[in-house]
C-alpha cells in the first residue's frame, strides 16, 4: 500500500465516521496529525503509540476530573459506548505491550518472524487509526 493510498484510507475513515463537526484541544489535533503521518508514512509502531496518545489526549480533554489519571482509568470513567471501550482497552494493552517491555533481551519471536511482527503492527495501526477516529468523533455536533 503506498503512501497516497494510506492517506486516501484516513479519509474515507473521516468520510465514514464524521458526520458533524468536533471541536478538538489544539494539542489533540497536533498528536492526531502526528498519527495521521506516521501512519500514512508505513511507520506502523509510531502510529499506534501515538494514535494512543491522541486518544488520551482527547479523553483527558473532553473527561479528565482534573487529576492525573492513568489512560486505564480515563477510558473506564468516559461515558463512552461500551464497544469503544473495549476497543480502547484492546489497544491500550497491545500498545503497553511495546512500550513496557519487560525483557527487551527476549527478542527471538521478533528475529524469528520478522514479517509476522511487521504484519501485526500493519494490521494493529489500522486498527488504530479508526479507534482513534471513532474516540475523537464520539461527540459530534450537527
Amino acid at each position: 500500500m503506498t503512501s497516497e493510498d494510506r492517506w486516501d484510507h484516513l479519509l474515507a475513515l473521516d468520510d465514514e465516521l464524521l458526520k458533524g463537526g468536533v471541536m478538538l484541544s489544539e494539542w489533540c489535533s497536533c498528536i492526531v496529525r502526528e498519527a495521521d503521518a506516521a501512519f500514512a508514512s508505513g511507520a506502523h509502531l509510531a502510529s499506534i503509540l501515538v494514535a494512543v496518545s491522541g486518544i488520551e489526549a482527547y479523553l483527558r480533554s473532553e473527561y479528565s476530573t482534573g487529576k492525573r489519571e492513568r489512560l486505564v482509568t480515563l477510558i473506564d470513567s468516559s461515558p463512552i459506548d461500551p464497544r469503544l471501550k473495549e476497543d480502547l482497552h484492546t489497544l491500550r494493552k497491545y500498545r503497553n505491550k511495546w512500550v513496557h517491555v519487560d525483557d527487551p533481551r527476549n527478542d527471538g519471536a521478533i528475529l524469528e518472524n520478522p514479517t509476522e511482527t511487521e504484519n501485526d503492527l500493519e494490521e494493529m495501526a489500522f486498527f488504530a487509526v479508526r479507534t482513534l477516529r471513532r474516540t475523537i468523533y464520539e461527540n459530534q455536533f450537527i
